[in-house]
């Protein structure tokens, strides 16, 4: 798959999950028609702001006294997408925005908040920036600003443009995901992320020391977060390894991305569900690390459908890796204990756990 069709689909992935996401790429290679056109074959609206001819203002919110209460007035452009209930909001040229306008858009980009006014959570933020050398009096985008998007390159080769201009380009997709969908997916994908991190505790935060690299992706809780979403959106909609290697390492940076990835193909996890239809035969894993994403995804399959027969399947399965290493179980013992079905009666199993229960006020 070219370098351009992986991003397209990757974006369409993280905007159906609601991650926000930023193309980078030189002027003129179509990123803005790109991200319309995906926009258009979905039916969303698109309302496009130029983050370098705006001020702090229109992001923050225009200060407006009424009643001697002061207001923050939100623009025009963000009252129709709160109008429309979903949306796109691009935002174009975000590289060439001074620092002031990068700070004020620091809430827009995460909680999707304009002024006074709340954003539907099905509008999602996507921005399109040149590289700073390439941008008419560009910026580094600032740590915090760039540690809320996923960065996704935007490459363009002679094959994929010569093929475009003769048939089309490709079009990003949107892909449906059903109400609930990340119910039991994200949990298993936190996780996994809760296991890497045990194991490269260096790795749940690492700020670049230099402004380049700080100004796109890079492993902090926030991106660790964004990625567990990432992954899991990907699981369900079944994207190409590609798709999902550039939001991965669009998320967390490249070295740190791929390192993951590595790492959980490397697992080789058991399904959760074979494990609670026959627990007897579940194997302990001999890694500390493979034993405690294991659980995770065990528990978590359990809290997604929580009857009374799971729920002691998955006590039976935490307490023969507890017996052994109470410190790797008792994540996924705390997950179980907190969805315990109404009609359950706790099984012996949950003894092994009952001081470290309590002292967490679930027992």
């Amino acid at each position: 798959m070219s370098g351009q069709r992986a991003t397209v689909e990757a974006m369409g992935v993280a905007v159906a999950a609601g991650v926000p996401v930023l193309l980078w790429g030189a002027p003129g290679t179509g990123k803005t028609s790109a991200i319309r056109a995906m926009a258009d074959a979905a039916g969303w609206p698109c309302e496009t702001v130029i983050a370098a001819i705006r001020e702090p203002s229109d992001f923050s919110g225009l200060p407006v006294v009424i009643g001697g209460v002061v207001h923050f007035a939100p623009p025009r452009w963000a009252e129709r997408l709160a109008e429309a209930g979903r949306g796109l909001l691009f935002l174009d040229e975000i590289s060439t925005a001074p620092p002031a306008v990068q700070a004020a858009l620091l809430r827009v980009v995460l909680e999707r908040v304009v002024g006074d006014l709340d954003l539907p959570e099905r509008v999602v933020v996507v921005a399109a920036a040149n590289p700073p050398e390439q941008a008419a009096d560009g910026w580094d985008l600032s740590a915090p600003l760039a540690n809320r998007f996923c960065h996704l390159d935007w490459e363009v080769d002679a094959a994929t443009f010569a093929q475009g201009l003769v048939g089309g380009f490709p079009t990003a997709t949107i892909p449906e995901l059903a109400d609930g969908w990340d119910a039991e997916p994200l949990a298993q994908a936190q996780g996994l992320v809760a296991a890497f991190v045990t194991v490269r505790p260096g790795l749940a935060c690492a700020l670049p020391g230099d402004a380049a690299r700080a100004g796109r992706g890079w492993p902090s809780p926030r991106t660790w977060d964004m990625a567990a979403r990432l992954l899991a959106a990907a699981e369900v909609t079944g994207a190409s390894t590609d798709a999902l290697n550039a939001l991965l390492a669009g998320a967390l940076g490249p070295g740190t991305g791929t390192e993951f990835l590595l790492w959980r193909r490397e697992m080789d996890l058991p399904d959760p569900e074979a494990v609670l239809a026959d627990p007897q035969r579940f194997v302990v894993p001999e890694r500390g690390d493979r034993a405690y994403a294991a659980l995770s995804a065990v528990a978590a399959a359990v809290a997604a459908q929580p009857t009374v027969e799971r729920w002691h399947a998955g006590w039976e399965v935490v307490a023969r890796v507890g017996r052994s290493a109470p410190d790797v179980a008792a994540v996924a013992a705390r997950t179980l204990a907190r969805c315990r079905p109404p009609a359950a009666v706790a099984p012996p199993e949950v003894k092994l756990f009952a001081p470290m229960l309590k002292e967490a006020g679930l027992l």
